[in-house]
């Protein structure tokens, strides 16, 4: 009885919850509009009351039920309003009725997001006309389709010369520097370009410090007046990698942190140092010379590229460490560092931590492969950047590195 009662509350809150806004609209005397608080609440209940009285047939006929009269209020009423909105949620509350009967997390969530959605109808409207620009909407919808329909049904297994490619790997590379794109260029709409460019560089650095570097050389090319934030961004993110390579060793094997902490000390403060003076640079330029240039989102041709030389890299790592041998674990922390250098640190944490090698025996792996990394930072600044974009960030790419070799010789 608790559970029947839950459902019968739940649906009928869903229904007042999406009737109060649409009460709000309805307007009032002859010419209102024929569904409000009382309609969505009553539909609520018929959708609960369905599955509770029979099964989802019976929720089917009364859904159908409700979905009639709207078709016949819209009849009524469409030469004054063309619009379906009222209608489709009326149908829909029925729906959200009867899930509440077997979800009522789910419909309660789905009830206060149909009402949001509601309520937003200006905003979105607006935004969609006079703040969303024809290629930010074409952008999208490339990144929707490569996220949500090609993704899925890539091969997730290895394949290729010496098994070192994967296809679904390898595109959500792809998908992942669009992201970064997308990411830095909404933080750019929202809170200007001398902000919001350092902040998503930083953020997006957690996802990938590589592919945000291509996505802000990128960035830079296209929009010269963005130069200074973008390098920021692009440095930035290598404090990311910093601070998640921190994390990832005190997960994975706390004495290799022991060791390396004055390593990844000195190259936080050096990346944190070279970062923060072009972010300073970008906030002293005039607000009139950082404004947002409408174009791309991001560049799709950079994101396949980018994908493509990873390929490149990732085979000839397999194919040195095959020729090499397992011995040389510098050697395939260095090779592996090139794609990504969490990988190669937990590899070799993970030898620590089974007790394979010392703690110290780590060290110059991890630093190998941290150091191989920037290497194809800066290949990707250079590939994609132009001039200044380039001597901005791969000289602190490089004070990265040198930070942390040189508080690791010194603390040794």
């Amino acid at each position: 009885m608790n559970d029947t009662l839950v459902g019968l509350a739940v649906a009928l809150g869903i229904g007042l919850l999406i009737g109060a806004e649409r009460e709000r609209r309805k307007g009032e005397g002859p010419r209102r509009a024929q569904a409000g608080l009382r309609t969505f609440g009553l539909a609520g209940l018929a959708g609960a009351c369905a599955l509770f009285l029979g099964d989802a047939l019976l929720l089917a006929v009364v859904t159908g039920g409700v979905a009639g009269f709207a078709a016949i209020g819209y009849w009524r009423s469409r030469e004054r309003d063309p619009g379906v909105t009222t209608e489709i949620a009326l149908v829909v509350t029925v729906l959200l009725g009867g899930l509440a009967v077997r979800d009522t997390a789910a419909a309660s969530a789905l009830g206060v997001c149909v009402a949001i959605l509601l309520a937003a109808r200006t905003r979105l409207h607006r935004f969609v006309k006079r703040v969303l620009s024809e290629e930010e909407l074409e952008d999208g919808l490339v990144l929707g389709a490569a996220a949500l329909v090609v993704l899925p049904f890539l091969p997730d297994r290895p394949m290729g010369p010496f098994a070192a490619l994967n296809p679904h790997m390898h595109w959500l590379i792809v998908v992942l520097v669009m992201a970064v794109g997308a990411a830095a260029h909404v933080a750019s709409r929202a809170l200007g370009t001398r902000y919001g460019l350092p902040l998503a560089g930083f953020v997006s650095g957690f996802v990938s410090s590589t592919a945000t570097i291509g996505a802000m050389a990128s960035r830079a090319v296209r929009e010269p007046s963005a130069a200074q934030p973008a390098a920021a961004a692009a440095v930035l993110s290598t404090v990311a990698t910093v601070v998640q390579l921190s994390a990832v060793l005190a997960v994975t094997s706390p004495a290799v942190l022991a060791v390396l902490w004055p390593a990844l000390l000195g190259a936080g403060i050096a990346a944190t140092v070279w970062g923060a003076v072009f972010t300073y640079l970008g906030l002293r330029a005039p607000p009139a010379a950082m404004e947002m240039v409408r174009g791309r989102v991001f560049s799709a041709p950079a994101a396949l590229g980018f994908a493509a030389i990873v390929a490149v890299m990732l085979v000839v790592a397999a194919a040195v460490t095959r020729w090499a041998g397992d011995t040389g674990l510098v050697v395939a922390c260095a090779l592996a560092g090139l794609a990504d250098t969490h990988a190669a640190a937990v590899s070799a944490a993970s030898l620590v931590r089974d007790g394979k090698i010392e703690a110290a025996a780590a060290v110059l792996p991890v630093l190998a492969a941290f150091t191989t990394n920037a290497l194809m930072k800066s290949v990707f600044a250079v590939i994609h950047g132009d001039r200044r974009f380039i001597l901005q960030v791969v000289p602190g790419i490089a004070l990265t590195v040198a930070g942390a070799w040189g508080a690791f010789l010194l603390t040794r």
